[in-house]
């Protein structure tokens, strides 16, 4: 394989979620659509505090939301209010404006609890950045799985390894949670143009070379490595076919500067649709 090209993450904090961040990075702003790439570290909430993110404003882009730990509770201005356990796919599609909360349900405010999880944005294609915004839940038992040889494949978006998920993307996209136990391999086959790994846990390898925990991996166009383990891992593949480039202004995705400062001056004044039942919201950063 060619020189492994790595992204490493950015630590950041989200009202009190630790977070690393490999995208959007200097030498890569995207992957595929992937244009932002969280992953939630794994936190532990006494009773009575937990995560609680505000109501904020979105365009131009779909938000994934994907758990290993923890429950979440995602509210948004189209009226869904909807309880996300673990390996359920959160699925909102931004469009033209959309709002949304997410925090810890008020069931679990009362208990000792954790969070670990995934979050990442997929940007719209040009033609649909403005579409109508949507919002679909699919639990973890919809999810196609392949589970052989050691290695478990459960596809959380798009289409890979001749699996198909439920999930209704938006351009070619490749997104996959990987379990492999210890001594298990797994081709990493070029079905799509652009790809990375993130190794969330444990040893692996690519053709051999090393890969560093909690960095992305971005794989050579063409090219099919093969993932091995070391012991177990756990990993998530993101790729698919390129958009085009794209803006980004805090919690704005758009293929043009003027939809970006329409939405900023929308959100300020306040013309932005509501998310029922929210008062509380996030204001625009100076």
């Amino acid at each position: 394989m060619s020189e492994l090209q790595l992204i490493r993450p950015r630590a950041e904090d989200i009202s009190g979620q630790p977070i690393l961040r490999p995208l959007p990075s200097a030498r890569f702003r995207s992957i595929g659509p992937f244009v932002f790439f969280d992953h939630m570290l794994e936190q532990a909430y006494p009773a009575g505090s937990g995560m609680n993110i505000a109501q904020h404003p979105h365009i131009g882009l779909s938000t994934l939301t994907y758990l290993f730990e923890g429950q979440l509770q995602h509210k948004d201005s189209l009226g869904s209010d909807q309880l996300v356990e673990p390996g359920d796919v959160s699925w909102m599609t931004a469009g033209d404006a959309v709002a949304h909360v997410e925090r810890t349900p008020q069931a679990q405010l009362g208990q000792n609890k954790r969070l670990h999880g995934l979050q990442v944005w997929l940007a719209l294609p040009e033609a649909e950045e403005r579409c109508a915004p949507s919002y679909s839940h699919h639990p973890a038992a919809t999810l196609p799985c392949s589970d052989a040889l050691g290695v478990r494949i459960t596809l959380i978006a798009g289409k890979g390894f001749c699996l198909e998920s439920p999930v209704a993307v938006r351009s070619p996209t490749l997104y996959a949670e990987l379990r492999l136990a210890a001594g298990a391999n797994l081709v990493i086959p070029a079905e799509h143009s652009e790809r990375a790994l993130y190794l969330i846990d444990g040893d692996a390898e690519l053709d051999g070379e090393a890969l560093p925990a909690r960095a992305m991996a971005v794989i050579p166009a063409g090219e099919t490595p093969l993932l091995g383990a070391c012991g177990e891992c756990h990993l998530a593949l993101i790729g698919g076919e390129p958009i085009g480039p794209r803006r980004m202004n805090w919690n704005f995705v758009a293929s043009s500067a003027e939809l970006i400062d329409q939405a900023r001056q929308r959100w300020a004044a306040g013309d932005w649709p509501q998310v029922p039942g929210e008062t509380a919201r996030i204001e625009l950063p100076r």
